[in-house]
């Protein structure tokens, strides 16, 4: 397969799993507390990988990796899961689903401000636009059964992708050297431990009462949400820049109001529809901009 079609399918595959994520991890939390499907789901990740280690390629360890590990640690599982666990107890997963737009503008950003590269005028109008649409699509929000606090949760949501960004530059710098099946499986484990304490102080739980149902889905967030999307998505961080393949995730808000229609019934107001394309349209110039000129995130001569 050529190379510059095996990132496609590796970005499709993770796209399709985080995008119905959202409706999944909304139906987990009618049985569980937040922090207990997180903190089982990672460690169900880690179950499944730790038998796959042995084929895991060695990593080239470089002087102060050790900094670009702790950052990206940080950022994915403890800072993102943290903040994407609440959200989804305060919004709707159509809702967080869209949020997920602003990602890959505050990847460019995030490049700009760490790499000082400027983004264009295109670019610049496109991260002010998506995040005049997330404040639209939070104040619009109707308070539900299932969404009690939209703004609350959707702030939360923006944070957590504020928390990928940083998890995308760095992973891009590593996945270089680090296999990606790895760096997937060190932040599955960091997060079983990080989340342990958490998911204990929201109180006692009965597991035999779980339906079968939670369990599954706590199955499919943890190994196919978790292990396999992100695999897939390091795996392409290695062949794409890090604004390319952060553009992928424009398709997950797609995926996640389907899902969220399909399998929650979750409706949205005018002016949330309005919002959504108002996010996708300004991730739309971003990626128009992106071919016109080279991308503002992370270029391969910087990062390698």
């Amino acid at each position: 397969m050529r190379t510059s079609v095996r990132p496609l399918f590796y970005l499709a595959g993770a796209v399709l799993l985080w995008g119905t994520s959202f409706a999944v991890t909304k139906s987990a939390y009618s049985s569980l507390p937040p922090m207990y499907v997180v903190w089982f789901r990672m460690g169900m990740a880690v179950i499944v990988f730790l038998p796959m280690l042995r084929w895991v390629k060695r990593p080239v360890y470089q002087p102060g990796d050790w900094k670009l590990l702790a950052v990206a640690m940080i950022c994915i599982p403890c800072l993102y899961y943290g903040c994407e666990g609440f959200a989804l107890s305060f919004t709707t997963s159509s809702q967080a689903g869209v949020v997920t737009a602003v990602m890959p503008l505050i990847v460019a950003v995030s490049a700009w401000l760490v790499l000082r590269e400027r983004p264009g005028r295109r670019t610049i109008v496109a991260v002010v636009v998506s995040v005049a649409g997330v404040v639209v699509l939070s104040l619009s929000g109707e308070r539900q059964a299932s969404a009690p606090n939209p703004v609350l949760g959707n702030l939360l949501e923006l944070g957590a992708m504020l928390a990928a960004a940083g998890s995308t530059l760095t992973v891009k710098k590593l996945s270089t050297r680090y296999d990606p099946l790895l760096l997937t499986g060190m932040q599955m484990a960091v997060g079983a431990v990080f989340f342990a304490p958490l998911a204990l102080a929201s109180g006692p739980v009965r597991l035999a009462t779980v339906p079968v149902h939670t369990w599954a889905s706590i199955a499919y967030l943890g190994i196919g949400c978790g292990l396999a999307a992100f695999s897939l998505y390091n795996s392409a961080l290695r062949l794409l820049p890090a604004s390319r393949a952060a553009l992928a995730i424009n398709a997950a808000p797609v995926v996640a109001l389907v899902t969220g229609w399909l399998a929650l019934g979750e409706i949205m107001s005018v002016f949330q529809i309005a919002a959504c394309v108002v996010i996708m349209g300004s991730v739309i110039i971003a990626e128009f901009h992106g071919k016109e000129s080279p991308p503002a995130a992370v270029p391969d001569e910087v990062l390698n």
